[in-house]
C-alpha cells in the first residue's frame, strides 16, 4: 500500500485462505483501515470522512428524486413541486439533496484550504493533488447541472448565462453553444441532456475518489509538520504513526457526528436559507430576473468571470494583441477557469523545499490574505455588477493570481523557515510529553 512498513493481512481459516487466492478482496480491506496513519494528524483531516458521506447521501437521494422526478421543460418544475407535496418524506429527500450539495463544497473547500496550507501537494503527491482538482471540477459540473432541474427562473437564466460562455470561444464556440444547449437556445434538450450528466457524473467523482485514496495510500498521507514517515523499519515506521482504525476511524465518526448536528439543523429548521427565492417561480424565457446569481459556492469564479470587462486595461491590451479574437468575454471565461488552473499547477508553482505552512511565517501571512481574499471574491460575486462591486472583484481577482504566478514561487527563494522536527514522533511528543499513550492519541489543536 503506502510503503510504510506494517503488518498485512494473513489469511488463518481455511475459508479466508480459499478466497484470499481468488479474491483477496478482505486482505484489501484490512490492509486499507490498518494503514499506518501520521499520529499528529489534527482536526483538519477529518473532511474527507464528511466528502465521502456527502457524496452517499448525493447518490442515494438523487437516485430516489429520479425515479420522480420528469426531465421535460413542461413538467420539471410541477415534478419538483410533486415531490415536495405529495412523494412521503420528499420534501425532506429534496431539501437532504440541496443542503447536501452545499455540505458538500464546505467540506471541499476546507478540505482543499487544508492542503494549501500544510503542502499536500508538494512531491511525491502531486498526481493525488491533480485528481483532487479533477473531483473538484466534476463536482463544479454536477451542481451546476443539478442547479438547472427545478427549472425555476434562476435556474433557468443560469444555465442562459453559464452556456453562454462557451460561445465566446474563437471558431467552435457557435458550435459548442448548440452541441451544448442542444439547439439555438436553453430548452427542454437542454434539460434532457442536464438530467443526464447530472445522474451520471457523481459516479464519476466516485470513481475519481476510489482512485484518489488509492493515490495517497500510495505515497503516505501528509501531516502537519510536513515530515515523512520513517521508513527504515516496522519499529520505525510504529513510533511515527497508528493504524487508520480505531483510532483515526473513531476519531473521524465523531467529527462526522459533530457536523451532522448542524447540518440537519439546517435542512430541518432552515432549508431554503441557500436557496434563491427567484427560483420558486416556473422558468419564464420572457421575463429576466433583476439579478441572476448562481449558488454560493460558485460566487468567487462568478465574481473573477465578471471582473475583466471590456475597461480593464489589461483586456483593451489583450484584444489589441490578438486583433479582436480575445474579446472581454472570452478573457473572463479564460481568467474564471485560469483561476483553477494555476491552483492545479500549486505543485509546481510552490518553490520551498518546505512542506508545511505552519514554519513558514511569510507564507502564513501570504496564505491567510488568500483566504479572506476568498470570502471577498465570494461577497463580490453575489453583488450585482454596478457601482464598486466590479473594482472590488478585479481587485479580488488580482490577489488571487498573484499568490499562485508570483508570491508563492518568490517565497520559496526568500523566506527563511523555521525549524522543523526530525520526526513526527518528536512534534507528537512536543504536543503530548513523551510518555503519551498511544491510546489516548488526539490531536493537535493548530
Amino acid at each position: 500500500m503506502s510503503g510504510i512498513p506494517h503488518d498485512h493481512y494473513e489469511p488463518k481459516s481455511g475459508s479466508e485462505k480459499w478466497l484470499h487466492r481468488r479474491l483477496p478482496i478482505v486482505g484489501l480491506i484490512y490492509d486499507t483501515i490498518m494503514i499506518p496513519t501520521p499520529k499528529n494528524l489534527n482536526w483538519m483531516w477529518i473532511w474527507g470522512v464528511v466528502l465521502f458521506f456527502a457524496l452517499v447521501l448525493q447518490i442515494v437521494t438523487g437516485i430516489v428524486l429520479a425515479m420522480h422526478y420528469v426531465p421535460h421543460a413542461d413538467m420539471a418544475f410541477a415534478s419538483v413541486e410533486h415531490i415536495m407535496r405529495n412523494v412521503n418524506g420528499g420534501h425532506f429527500l429534496r431539501y437532504l439533496h440541496a443542503n447536501g450539495a452545499s455540505l458538500f463544497f464546505i467540506a471541499v473547500y476546507l478540505h482543499i484550504f487544508r492542503g494549501l496550507y500544510y503542502g499536500s501537494y508538494k512531491s511525491p503527491r502531486e498526481v493525488t493533488w491533480i485528481i483532487g482538482i479533477l473531483i473538484y471540477l466534476a463536482m463544479m459540473a454536477t451542481a451546476f447541472m443539478g442547479y438547472v432541474l427545478p427549472w425555476g427562473q434562476m435556474s433557468f437564466w443560469g444555465a442562459t448565462v453559464i452556456t453562454g460562455l462557451f460561445g465566446a470561444i474563437p471558431w467552435v464556440g457557435d458550435a459548442l453553444l448548440t452541441w451544448l444547449q442542444g439547439g439555438p437556445a436553453v430548452g427542454n434538450p437542454t434539460l434532457t441532456r442536464f438530467f443526464s450528466l447530472h445522474y451520471l457524473l457523481p459516479f464519476v467523482i466516485l470513481g475519481l475518489s476510489i482512485v484518489h485514496v488509492w493515490a495517497f495510500h500510495s505515497t503516505g498521507n501528509n501531516n502537519p509538520t510536513g515530515v515523512e514517515v520513517r521508513r527504515a523499519s516496522k519499529e520505525e515506521a510504529e513510533k511515527d504513526t497508528l493504524p487508520f482504525w480505531p483510532y483515526f476511524v473513531i476519531k473521524d465518526l465523531f467529527a462526522l457526528g459533530v457536523v451532522l448536528i448542524a447540518f440537519f439543523a439546517v435542512v430541518g429548521f432552515m432549508p431554503n436559507y441557500l436557496g434563491h427565492p427567484d427560483n420558486y417561480v416556473m422558468a419564464d424565457p420572457l421575463v429576466t430576473p433583476t439579478h441572476i446569481v448562481p449558488e454560493w459556492y460558485f460566487l468567487p469564479f462568478y465574481a473573477i468571470l465578471r471582473a475583466f470587462d471590456g475597461d480593464v486595461w489589461l483586456v483593451i491590451l489583450t484584444d489589441w494583441l490578438t486583433f479582436g479574437v480575445v474579446d472581454a468575454k472570452f478573457f473572463g471565461v479564460i481568467a474564471m477557469f485560469g483561476s483553477i488552473i494555476v491552483m492545479a499547477l500549486v505543485p509546481w508553482l510552490d518553490t520551498s523545499n518546505v512542506r508545511s505552512g505552519r514554519y513558514r511565517p511569510m507564507f502564513k501571512v501570504a496564505f491567510w490574505i488568500f483566504v479572506v481574499d476568498f470570502f471577498v471574491l465570494m461577497w463580490a460575486g453575489a453583488m450585482p455588477a454596478e457601482g464598486i462591486y466590479p473594482t472590488i472583484a478585479l481587485i479580488g481577482s488580482a490577489v488571487w493570481f498573484a499568490y499562485f504566478l508570483i508570491v508563492l514561487p518568490v517565497l520559496g527563494v526568500i523566506e527563511k523557515p523555521l525549524p522543523q522536527p526530525e520526526t513526527i514522533e518528536e512534534d507528537f511528543n512536543a504536543h503530548y510529553g513523551d510518555g503519551a499513550a498511544t491510546g489516548t492519541a488526539t490531536s493537535p489543536a493548530e
